[in-house]
């Protein structure tokens, strides 16, 4: 099933257990809260807990690809040559980063807006969002890197099934990549 509409089933059917749950009585807002808490503090403890089984690793084997251009932009396709240590690790950061804002999104709508079933929706979607995440399938549950695990990831399908462009790792396109960029620094 498309990543995109899983996500929103899920979130679909986790608002209306949400809905079910009396967030009117104080007691019960604080364990949501809680609940919510705990589930952050995991997350952020595994991805840091990921990044330092990749820091170990030290695997230095290169990866090269065609980074895309931005979408209505007239830059060309840039090359990136990088390490699967480095690329992975800066993965895990992009994911840090998502829960990051996550969580700043959550606590103004929480704290200034008073919105409160976002709270338990959150919680449920950022430990579903952990164990989708392709770094923790290579390296928490040693799953080979190949198919969808094949670096670098490819971006899923979007909610109405376009897929956006996502890197390229073929000799040809790095090639084509290389030249425009040697044209344009001449």
């Amino acid at each position: 099933m498309n990543p995109a509409v899983s996500n929103l089933m899920f979130s679909l059917g986790a608002m209306q257990v949400a809905r079910k749950i009396p967030m009117d009585d104080l007691q019960v807002l604080n364990y949501v809260r809680a609940g919510y808490a705990v589930v952050q503090l995991f997350v952020i403890g595994i991805y840091f807990y990921v990044s330092s089984i990749i820091k170990k690793k030290n695997d230095l084997a290169v990866l090269k690809y065609v980074e895309p251009s931005p979408q209505f932009s007239q830059e060309p396709p840039k090359v990136v040559q990088t390490t699967v240590k480095d690329y992975d690790l800066t993965e895990v950061s992009k994911a840090l980063r998502g829960v990051y804002m996550g969580i700043a999104m959550l606590a103004f709508m929480h704290l200034y807006l008073k919105y409160t079933q976002p709270l338990f929706i959150q919680a449920v979607m950022g430990l579903k969002n952990l164990f989708e995440a392709k770094e923790l399938a290579i390296h928490l549950f040693g799953k080979k890197a190949d198919g969808d695990l094949k670096r670098p990831f490819k971006a899923g399908p979007g909610l109405f099934g376009m897929e956006a462009p996502g890197p390229s790792t073929d000799p040809a396109a790095i090639k084509a990549a290389e030249d425009a960029a040697k044209k344009k620094s001449q």
